[in-house]
């Protein structure tokens, strides 16, 4: 989700790749790591690309009882999943 956005975003204000990192102040690399979704990227040049195309990252809690099972070794994709 996060990448699509990230690219639909700079697609729609027309930024090359290299554009949008040097607005960003991170490499052309990075820009297109997150745009492919990599698991692993810095937080704060992630935010840095988010801030310079007007995004915004929001934190939310997962449903209980998902969260309960995550917590006890389990994993949960969806809350149905999670339940006993």
């Amino acid at each position: 989700m996060l990448a699509a956005e990230v690219r639909a975003r700079r697609t729609a204000l027309r930024l090359s790749q290299q554009d949008l990192a040097d607005m960003a102040g991170v490499s052309e690399r990075f820009v297109r790591f997150v745009e492919q979704g990599k698991p692993s990227v810095q937080l704060d040049s992630l935010l840095a690309v988010l801030e310079t195309l007007g995004l915004e990252l929001h934190v939310a809690t997962r449903a209980r009882d998902a969260a309960r099972a995550l917590l006890h070794g389990g994993t949960a994709d969806t809350p149905e999943e999670a339940r006993p």
